[in-house]
């Protein structure tokens, strides 16, 4: 319960970096958001491979 706890605090912190350094954050806020975009990017990659590539909700 508590990695879970704890994987959450860090996605909320990460996605709380990402609008900051939007708004012109700190050197290291926009470091965080960089690293928080690339992991979401390579999420996003792994799923789409695990999946063969398909769009889950094409049917043709």
């Amino acid at each position: 319960m508590l990695a879970l706890l704890g994987a959450l605090a860090i996605a909320v912190g990460g996605c709380v970096c990402v609008v900051w350094a939007e708004r012109g954050g700190p050197r290291w806020v926009r470091i965080v958001a960089r690293v928080t975009l690339a992991v979401g990017e390579l999420v996003r990659r792994s799923d789409k491979s695990g999946r063969g590539g398909r769009n889950s909700g094409d049917d043709g």
